[in-house]
């Protein structure tokens, strides 16, 4: 029994080395793009629009010297609760940027083919309620759109009309793994208006993680094709990479974006309430199926909620957004990006072994002959291991 005993410490002794050994990843850097050097100790949060037809706006409880540039946050299909995303939130907002999260949809009982109406709706109610407010300040030629996964083609098509909604043009698109796009009107998911509208002016990004990343990387496709006005050299597609030197792991997944952080609740949110129906209006409500959450947008919800914060979000999201934002805004291109080696830093496990970083891609200007990626132009940090993982089937789908 007593030898039994032993053998059992021994193995579980064994099966715990490893973690305890293990690597670990880069916390959140103290100062620049995507660190903690926030100036902000507080985050103003509140609602416009009505309980069934609202926007969550955060800020910071200062009074800025100049206007905040702004930021739209475009959430995915059913990840309606800002707290899904609040760890992005907190950080934008305690950055300095005016935060909107339009809550485009009512799960189950909104349709993908109204969304992006209902966002532009929500986003100019929302802009209007904060235009002479002293905190929010919202400055109105520094705007960027982040949208994650069918939150991404939304943004877009707000991007798209907004000489006719009288909406600000975004500087940036930062698109998070992008899906969720209808080819027809019978498909459930959001069709693309004539995307050829998007100003030419627009940093367009769009990033995927490497698992599972063959949807994203044909919405990416896409979304570069459709929006030809906007030039080659401001545009650029980039992978996040998985990385299991150390422990815990990091794993670029669909909700990776995802980071969770319960202060962002929107039960904790008061909107207006919504003004009495008349009795004598006849209700014209249907449901139809494309209103259900499909069984993948249930788990993708799901997983949102499990995401817990890390070296992803810090280095691969919020850092990333920051630079690309500051590029946008003072008119720099994707090349500009490119050629910044901290751009795609990753930073160090705590062992000293880099961290698998970021990779990129600019899509071939038209008429341009095709070469071999060399260049910064072309390449951003890539070893060959990342390339040959990482771009090669997009690169693929893009020459196809």
């Amino acid at each position: 029994m007593r030898r039994s005993l032993t053998a059992l410490v021994v193995l579980g002794s064994c099966l715990a080395a490893p973690a305890a050994i293990a690597a670990s990843p880069p916390q959140q850097p103290e100062k620049g793009p995507g660190g903690s050097d926030y100036k902000i100790a507080e985050v103003v949060k509140r609602g416009t629009g009505t309980v069934s037809s609202g926007a969550y706006v955060f800020h910071g409880n200062d009074t800025p010297a100049a206007p905040r540039p702004v930021v739209v946050f475009f959430h995915s299909w059913g990840a309606v609760n800002p707290a899904l995303y609040g760890g992005f939130i907190d950080h934008l907002a305690r950055k300095g940027y005016l935060a909107i999260f339009p809550r485009f949809q009512e799960v189950n009982r909104s349709r993908p083919a109204d969304a992006t109406a209902r966002a532009e709706a929500l986003i100019h109610d929302a802009l209007a309620a904060m235009a002479n407010d002293a905190q929010a300040r919202p400055d109105l030629n520094r705007v960027a759109f982040i949208g994650h996964s069918a939150g991404v083609p939304i943004a877009l098509n707000v991007a798209a009309a907004v000489e006719e909604t009288k909406l600000p043009a975004p500087r940036l698109i930062f698109g998070l793994v992008p899906g969720g796009i209808a080819s027809n009107e019978k498909e459930r998911g959001i069709m693309l208006r004539d995307l050829s509208t998007v100003d030419d002016r627009t940093l367009l990004i769009t990033m995927s993680g490497d698992r599972e990343h063959l949807p994203s990387d044909r919405a990416s496709r896409r979304i570069f094709e459709a929006t030809s006005a906007i030039p080659a050299t401001r545009k650029l597609f980039m992978r996040a990479s998985s990385d299991d030197h150390g422990y815990p792991a990091l794993t670029a997944t669909l909700a990776s974006p995802g980071s969770p952080k319960p202060e962002y609740d929107a039960a904790a949110i008061k909107l207006p309430p919504d003004p009495p129906r008349d009795p004598k209006q006849k209700n014209t409500w249907k449901w139809s199926a494309d209103m259900a959450l499909s069984g993948p947008q249930t788990i993708l919800t799901q997983q949102l909620g499990n995401n817990g914060i890390d070296t992803l979000d810090y280095l691969a999201f919020w850092k990333t957004f920051e630079m690309a934002a500051e590029a946008a805004f003072v008119g720099k291109d994707a090349a500009a990006l490119a050629r910044d080696p901290k751009f795609v830093d990753m930073g160090n496990w705590s062992d000293g072994w880099p961290v698998r970083r970021l990779s990129g891609q600019m899509p071939k200007a038209e008429g341009q002959e095709e070469k071999p990626e060399r260049g910064p132009r072309r390449k951003l940090n890539m070893s060959p291991t990342e390339n040959k993982q990482g771009l090669n089937d997009f690169l693929k789908q893009v020459r196809s």
